[in-house]
């Protein structure tokens, strides 16, 4: 064979292999990718100090709605239910540091809680809640 050959079979070997990795990568960065967090009893519990009271929806200043639109691309809240339905209630702690906004499901008096902590102006998690 001549050179060339040589010269052509290294650069399609170096395509092949460069592209194994790029799609190794991409793969790895899917499975690696931050959904929804699922918070703990510990952390739940560590929420609502002091005691819990309802505010109205209004009062609350936390934008929930790219968190929710997470909660939906995980399949944790179904796309069927409106927006306007979706908040149920949403409550303040006594110390006003968390609030907990209670999301509808498909399923009557079961919910979704988000936690949110005002001082970090962050959602901590979720968790489902039965009634």
């Amino acid at each position: 064979m001549e050179m060339h050959h040589y010269l052509r079979l290294t650069f399609i070997l170096l395509f092949v292999l460069t592209s194994f990795v790029c799609i190794y990568f991409i793969i790895k960065k899917g499975k690696d990718r931050k959904g929804p967090k699922l918070l703990s009893n510990e952390k739940y519990n560590s929420s609502m100090t002091g005691g819990m009271t309802e505010i109205s929806t209004s009062d609350s200043f936390f934008n929930i709605w790219p968190y929710v639109s997470e909660l939906k691309a995980a399949k944790i809240l179904s796309k069927k239910i409106k927006e306007s339905d979706l908040v149920h209630k949403v409550y303040r702690n006594s110390t006003e540091d968390f609030e907990h906004i209670l999301l509808a499901t498909e399923t009557e008096n079961h919910f979704v809680k988000i936690v949110v902590d005002k001082n970090k102006k962050k959602v901590l998690g979720y968790l489902f809640l039965n009634i």
